[in-house]
């Protein structure tokens, strides 16, 4: 920050001395000539002096200085100054470690997953909890005791997940619910449907209705490549499947019928000047946790519960539609909700299909996911080799490790790098190499699985039809 410029808030001085840093690492490690590291080093220096005296402490990585979030008019869940703020269309947090999980449990009035529920979905499976549950990734729920229950009773339930596609790009975070999707019907063994909100990127996007449902058609070809059991999967556009479906239809009716104005103006922000397609857009999202929208499946049954494995983001839907379910004769949806994925900037930023460089897309190559984890993956390393080794890295705000949390399987590892990496043992070029290690295979052999997902596998995941299942 120069000095000409002396309003610097406290959180621009703390986002200016974390890209210095940066900076510093970057020229060290590609062998720039001294007086430019000497310069890049004195900047530094400079702005962690600037920062101390506009904050009377030092500067630590780890602890941003407290940040209103900005106002918007998205409904009561915004955020009070310095909270974190979530609904269905923005995150921000002004914490290098991102959201607090614990507060939005609070706020959103859900549960904790626990090591209790782990273990009883241990039992009910005979499998290993996925990574995913282990490490609290998908770390709150609603119902999932009542699901649980139904299962150990041979009774039915089935899972809905979805995607909104904005865009032809897929990127790892995308990926997050649906490999615990994928889990989740393999080890409970159950029929599974996925919706394609090609009309509510039409609505909310600039996009035709042409590229709305392209977008979800090639989507759903990233989707399929997860592995999914074609026998126990219906992916569906609303475009599409609305017109074919009079139970989908009906029920989207009978949602709106009890949902006032007011109601999606309080859950949503929709304010006067929305369309009317926005307000009416979450009857249609809510409409497939109920068994009957898919006659094709399920027939005329309304009595199969639904469990939704989402991101805690799309949970105000939800909490409409379960205030809604018993109203209309329905089982209330069942859900789990995940963290979010952060940006390779790191967890204050969000990730964007229109920035290549904010995450690893599906479609990049070995030397891509190398570059973009090199030189835009944010650290928690110290500003110096001297520095590291003696005081350490912070994993909390390092986004190395917080996609190795993620990806890397095996849990003996993680926590062998978190404490090389914490002790200062290992450096953070060491840390962004084994993710590269781990990412490399991880999206070649997505991107040969998506070779193989031609049109007509696609068109037949799309066609409305029987699925097969067990229960009775």
């Amino acid at each position: 920050m120069p000095n000409s410029e002396p309003c610097a808030s406290p959180l621009e001085l703390f986002n200016s001395i974390a890209t210095q840093g940066e900076l510093v690492r970057s020229l060290k490690a590609g062998n720039a000539s001294k007086d430019e590291i000497d310069s890049a080093v004195k900047m530094l220096l400079s702005l962690k002096m600037s920062y101390k005296a506009a904050m009377g402490e030092d500067y630590k990585a780890d602890c941003p200085p407290g940040n209103p979030a900005p106002t918007s008019n998205h409904g009561p869940d915004a955020a009070e100054a310095e909270e974190d703020f979530v609904d269905p269309w923005t995150v921000q947090t002004s914490s290098a470690k991102g959201i607090d999980y614990d507060k939005l449990i609070v706020r959103f009035g859900s549960s904790k997953i626990d090591k209790e529920l782990i273990n009883r979905i241990e039992r009910a499976t005979g499998q290993r909890p996925h990574r995913f549950l282990r490490r609290g990734i998908f770390f709150s729920h609603r119902d999932m005791n009542q699901v649980l229950d139904a299962y150990e009773n041979k009774k039915p339930f089935y899972l809905y997940t979805g995607r909104g596609p904005s865009s032809e790009a897929m990127h790892v975070g995308h990926l997050i619910p649906f490999i615990f999707t994928k889990w989740l019907q393999d080890v409970f063994n159950v029929p599974l449907v996925i919706q394609m909100t090609d009309d509510e990127k039409y609505l909310w996007k600039d996009l035709t209705l042409d590229q709305a449902y392209g977008y979800a058609v090639e989507n759903a070809k990233d989707i399929i490549a997860c592995g999914f059991d074609i026998n126990k999967t219906f992916i569906f556009s609303d475009l599409d499947y609305m017109g074919m479906s009079s139970g989908f239809y009906k029920n989207v009716v009978k949602i709106q019928k009890h949902v006032t104005f007011n109601q999606v103006k309080g859950i949503f922000g929709f304010t006067d000047s929305d369309s009317i397609g926005k307000i009416s857009f979450p009857a249609i999202q809510a409409a497939p946790s109920f068994s009957n929208s898919f006659p094709q499946i399920f027939q005329d049954r309304t009595d199969i519960q639904c469990l939704i494995p989402c991101a805690i983001d799309q949970d105000p839907y939800f909490r409409m539609t379960r205030d809604v379910a018993p109203r209309i004769g329905y089982p209330k949806p069942a859900l789990l909700h995940s963290t979010f994925f952060p940006a390779l900037q790191g967890a204050q930023t969000k990730m964007s299909a229109s920035d290549p460089n904010s995450s690893i897309f599906l479609t990049d190559t070995a030397k891509q996911i190398k570059t973009k984890v090199n030189k835009h993956a944010f650290s928690g390393g110290r500003d110096t080799i001297e520095e590291h080794r003696q005081f350490g890295g912070n994993c909390d705000v390092d986004v190395s490790f917080m996609y190795l949390t993620f990806f890397l399987e095996d849990d003996d590892k993680l926590e062998q790098i978190r404490k090389d990496y914490t002790s200062g043992n290992m450096l953070t070029g060491e840390l962004k190499k084994v993710l590269i290690e781990v990412l490399q295979p991880l999206i070649a052999e997505h991107q040969a699985r998506r070779k193989e997902v031609t049109d007509e596998i696609a068109k037949e995941f799309m066609t409305p039809r029987e699925l097969s299942f067990d229960f009775q």
